[in-house]
């Protein structure tokens, strides 16, 4: 899990994050000290913290699932403190059903009040001196980007398309750009021109993207800088750490042969599957209620059967029928396969309901039990489409060496896949999934899937 963190959050937002759960922890406890009576404070000290300790915990939560932690773009502040407030009246809501269930974390409501008005003014001062940091670009690593073609104005654009990157574009080195991301950033025509910034350390960084490299590689120059502290990152693998997916396009066979990663020890291959049975009997056991309800309204909304069983392509190729609450009519494939749509009028009224709330994925736990499937994994393919886009799509068979899964990373960050072109977006993220596969990254997968079905994002 602290991997997976410092890879999809900067060392700034992690900092963000600490901070403002510390704030809100000795708030609350500063409360608890001063309060009338504080002499039972110091005498149940442990006690007091653990119970500050999950105030913390909750609101923190609520902030992440209402995307209050995600600052790729800075909202207007008054809009956003509107949403702080929601989010601590939501906060509160959670709380109190906590102390139904577990009375002796209560807090009495005068001081659980002062905390929460401490909390909330120290959160919002907090938050504005963030939103400062990001819109005035400061503690960002400055670099340079070597190229000025479609390649580099991709970089660019992960970059600029994220406040929180961390990183701001110094200079590019090649010829003037016509427009797009890497308008109006300052040009040389030749890397040695940098010498000066690189001197200073105006910047850090230089990123290599180059649209062809053949003799086009300023080496001597590169080796030079490298020997001064200037650090020379490859475009495909800062991409790769940007934006949690691989480039499919600008990566070839030696790459991927060279690469770190792509291996999944035995080890984690033995306690994901403990974790995928577990999961599995566990979550059969707890929606069973589900299980009957929505049989039942299927059956009695259309004709046909109640699961739907199709061939999907699992790992290292081996086909497997996949189990769903049927979601469409019954004859929706009578005219042969087709791409799922967003909006699909062979979807049942019932049947968009379990889709948006995920629901109808709910049999696929007999595929986890059976081992056809993972909890987390690629999204497994039908045989038919998978033949048509491995012949267009490079490198998509690689998506086949782990067992697919009910959620995965593509799934979070790229939901919807209707067309080759989707194929293409899942795949890089797919494969960035197999390259750092870990149970922690499992394990953040699945807690963003939670926050994605909660509130309804990608179904389908």
């Amino acid at each position: 899990m602290p991997y997976i963190l410092k890879k999809y959050y900067p060392w700034r937002n992690l900092i963000f994050i600490a901070g403002e759960g510390v704030l809100i922890f000795l708030i609350i406890n500063f409360v608890f000290a001063f309060w009338p009576g504080a002499a039972e404070y110091r005498e149940l000290l442990p006690f007091y913290l653990f119970r500050a300790l999950v105030v913390t915990l909750v609101f923190q939560l609520c902030f992440y699932y209402f995307d209050l932690y995600d600052q790729t773009i800075i909202p207007k502040f008054s809009d956003h403190l509107l949403k702080v407030l929601q989010t601590f009246g939501f906060g509160c809501i959670v709380l109190a059903g906590i102390y139904y269930f577990f009375p002796f974390l209560i807090i009495s409501m005068r001081m659980f009040l002062a905390g929460l008005l401490g909390a909330g003014l120290a959160i919002i001062f907090w938050r504005f001196l963030y939103f400062r940091v990001l819109e005035h670009r400061m503690f960002d690593q400055p670099l340079a980007v070597i190229g000025t073609g479609r390649f580099a104005g991709q970089i660019a654009e992960a970059i600029e398309s994220k406040k929180d990157s961390g990183f701001r574009i110094k200079a590019i080195v090649g010829d003037p750009p016509d427009s797009g991301a890497l308008a109006g950033i300052p040009v040389f025509s030749q890397i040695r021109d940098l010498r000066e910034f690189c001197e200073k350390r105006a910047i850090e960084k230089i990123v290599l993207a180059l649209d062809e490299r053949r003799g086009m590689m300023p080496m001597n120059e590169l080796i030079e800088y490298k020997f001064m502290g200037i650090e020379i990152l490859d475009a495909v693998g800062f991409y790769e750490e940007l934006t949690g997916r691989i480039m499919v396009e600008r990566v070839n066979p030696s790459w991927m042969l060279f690469s770190e990663g792509f291996y999944v020890g035995r080890m984690t291959r033995m306690l994901k599957r403990v974790i995928d049975v577990s999961a599995a009997t566990v979550m059969l056991l707890i929606t069973l209620p589900v299980f009957l309800i929505s049989s039942m309204v299927i059956k009695l909304e259309t004709p046909g059967t109640v699961f739907y069983r199709q061939q999907r392509m699992g790992e290292n190729g081996k086909a497997f029928n996949i189990i769903k609450f049927r979601s469409m009519c019954a004859d929706a494939e009578k005219d042969g396969p087709v791409w799922a749509a967003a909006q699909d009028s062979r979807v049942t009224r019932f049947g968009g309901f379990i889709r948006k709330t995920r629901i109808d994925e709910l049999p696929q736990l007999i595929n986890v039990l059976r081992g056809d499937m993972s909890f987390v994994g690629p999204r497994p393919e039908r045989p038919v489409f998978v033949s048509e886009l491995a012949e267009s799509i490079p490198f998509y068979a690689i998506r086949h060496v782990v067992k697919p899964g009910i959620t995965g990373w593509a799934q979070i960050y790229y939901p919807y896949g209707a067309s080759q072109e989707d194929a293409l977006h899942k795949l890089e993220y797919d494969l960035y999934y197999i390259k750092n596969l870990s149970i922690g990254m499992d394990l953040a997968t699945i807690f963003q899937t939670v926050k994605v079905v909660l509130f309804q994002k990608g179904s389908r």
